[in-house]
Parts: structure tokens; sequence; C-alpha cells
């Protein structure tokens, strides 16, 4: 066993593409009020100040936001220590290969050696000790200059995330956990997701990697060759980005970079036994917040003295200032926002994503 170390990890950035609009959580989560930006556990952080609040420890003052034009100012105001350097604005969505790409490019311009950890804000972890001992061991991973990744043992057979399936250990030191990734494997269907927690060698892709900037840079180079000259030329020329950013390929770094660097032996896994969750729906989210003292089975998130419920279970979220009341009803979920109400259940969560779809159809954008 290594003695636990502490500090800030020299030449470590931490990179968080903060993007997605969280449609499956709408009303809360809006295209313009994305889910990062909310409070969704009552911690009294939103979910991208916890994130940084996480990497703080690992990466000091070495931090690197990359989010959309239209919620760079929230950004700032929810961060207000950001320095001016520290926040890299999207022109438009291309999905987070080049959005981690350019964070890449510019560290590597920086500091050949440098090392980054991208780590989405819109995630929820706990085991504050673990994290940082599982980032420290994918740090002396990445030095090999391994693609790192931080595979998440599976709670349940979630058709809803990626999986890895890992091989043999790296026996690399400092990192006794580090094991070869075999595959990277797209969403299962049930049977396939029950077989693969049965099996034991599978995890769940929560989109965590860390790796050299240079590295990353090079297999960018290797897999996506054009992807990675506009790279390189944004920058070195920072004024040429809302010109070639449109031409960047949209694609996510797991179909990018992850999935064929794996196949040529290029990517590792080290396992987070900290708790995880991506806060994808409503049913998610009730799992997060803690019952009512005075009211079992009822979660409420904002202030509970709007809420009423006589022989109903399940999560509310009064957001409006109006008192919601629910009787005789199991598990609903109740969302009460200023222009727009949902009432479902948790059954039925993962389908909000279908409302937000009709609401696009039928002309109103407005309230997505």
């Amino acid at each position: 066993m290594h003695e636990a170390q502490h500090g800030p990890i020299p030449g470590f950035w931490g990179v968080i593409p903060a993007g997605g609009s969280g449609t499956r959580l709408w009303p809360l989560s809006r295209a313009n009020s994305p889910k990062f930006l909310h409070d969704l556990t009552g911690s009294g952080r939103s979910l991208l100040q916890g994130t940084v609040d996480r990497l703080k420890p690992l990466c000091g003052d070495n931090l690197l936001i990359v989010t959309g034009a239209a919620h760079a100012e929230a950004v700032r105001e929810q961060l207000s220590e950001l320095g001016d350097d520290d926040l890299l604005v999207e022109p438009s969505p291309r999905e987070s290969m080049p959005a981690i790409g350019l964070a890449a490019a510019i560290l590597a311009q920086r500091d050949p050696d440098a090392i980054l950890g991208s780590f989405a804000a819109d995630q929820v972890v706990g085991g504050t000790d673990i994290f940082e001992a599982t980032v420290r061991q994918a740090v002396e991973v990445a030095r090999h200059d391994y693609l790192v990744t931080v595979a998440i043992k599976p709670t349940y057979p979630s058709t809803g995330f990626g999986y890895i399936r890992a091989g043999a250990n790296l026996r690399i030191e400092g990192a006794a956990d580090a094991t070869i990734v075999k595959a990277f494997v797209e969403k299962p269907d049930g049977p396939t997701a029950q077989a693969y927690v049965a099996v034991g060698e599978y995890s769940w892709n929560a989109g965590m990697f860390v790796v050299k900037a240079a590295t990353l840079m090079q297999m960018i180079e290797d897999y996506q060759p054009r992807l990675a000259q506009y790279l390189r030329i944004i920058a070195a020329n920072p004024f040429r980005l809302a010109e070639l950013w449109p031409r960047l390929t949209k694609i996510a770094i797991d179909n990018a970079i992850a999935e064929p660097a794996a196949v040529d032996g290029r990517v590792a896994t080290v396992p987070g036994d900290f708790s995880w969750d991506d806060v994808g729906d409503f049913a998610s989210l009730a799992s997060l917040l803690v019952e009512s003292a005075d009211a079992p089975g009822v979660k409420v998130l904002g202030e509970s003295e709007l809420v009423v419920m006589q022989d109903a279970t399940g999560v509310v979220a009064p957001r409006s200032g109006r008192t919601v009341v629910a009787m005789g009803l199991e598990d609903i979920v109740v969302v009460d926002t200023v222009d727009a109400v949902l009432v479902t259940t948790r059954e039925r969560a993962q389908d909000v994503k279908q409302v937000v779809e009709q609401l696009k159809l039928t002309g109103r954008e407005d309230l997505t």
C-alpha cells in the first residue's frame, strides 16, 4: 500500500466540459439554464461548483472550463475565481471531442508534459478521499502515455451507459489497480447488461479521462487527423476560433479516440470505488435527495414548507413560489416552475426527454 498523497499534483490540469442541456430534467433544466448550473442535491453548490471543489485539491488553480457561448456569463458568475484564460468558450456545440481536444491543444502548447483530467460538470461524486486517490493513480498511468479512464463499478444492469471491458493488470508503480482496456462497449440491451454485471470485468464508462495533453494530441492526429490540424491552428491563433470551429467534426471522445485507441492497446483504466451518479433523470435525482424527516417517502428539492403531501410519496421541486399539494399518489414527480409544471412518476422519468422533443416540434422552443 502507498501512503496517501496530499497537495496538488505537479503539472496536472482539471478540464471540465460544461455542456448539454439535461432534457430528462425538464423543466428544471433548460437549454439556457442546463443542469450543471443547478444545485440538484441540496448542498448549496451547483453541480459545476461541486466538480470544481472536487478537483481543486488535485489541480490547484490549474483549471480549464469549456462551455458554450450561451452559458459563459453564468459560469463566470458561479466561478468568480476563474482567470481570463481559464474559460474556453465554444461558439456552438460540437460534442465532447472538440471541447476536450481544444483544451489539450492549448495545454500541450503551454507545457509539453502537462497532464489533463477531464471530468463532466454535471455528475455527483461521493467519497472525496477515494476519488482523489483514484485520480492520483490515473495520473501515474497517464505518465506512461496511456489514455486512462476511470471505471465505475456497476450497481445495477444499466442500459443507459456504455461499458468498459478491463483486461490484465499493468503493474505500474503507484497505480496498483490499473489494467489495460480490452474494449469499449456501446449501451447494451437488458439481458446483455445483466450478463456484464454478472461477469464482473465490465464497468460503466463515466466519461472521466486522464491523459498527457501531448499524448491526446498524438491520438487525435492518428485517428482524427483533420481535427488535430484545426485544433493546433486554433490553439496557436485563438482569433481564428469562430472561423474554424464550425469545421470541427461533431463527435464524442469515446467514438473519436477511446474506442480505436483501446483496440490498439493504448487505453488503460483504474477502478473508481466512490459513489457516482450522472443525475440523468428525476429517478436518479430522487435517490440523491434526503428523505423528509416528518414525511416518509417524500423528497423535496427546494423549500419544504411549500410542499404538502397527504398519503403521497415521491419527489417534488417547488420552484415557482406556489404551494404544491399531492394526495393519494405513490412515487410521483412534480416539478413546478414559473412557466411550466411537470407531473409524472419515477417509473416514467426517462421519458421526459420525449416531452421536450414534442414541445420543439409544436413550436414551443421558449419552454425548452
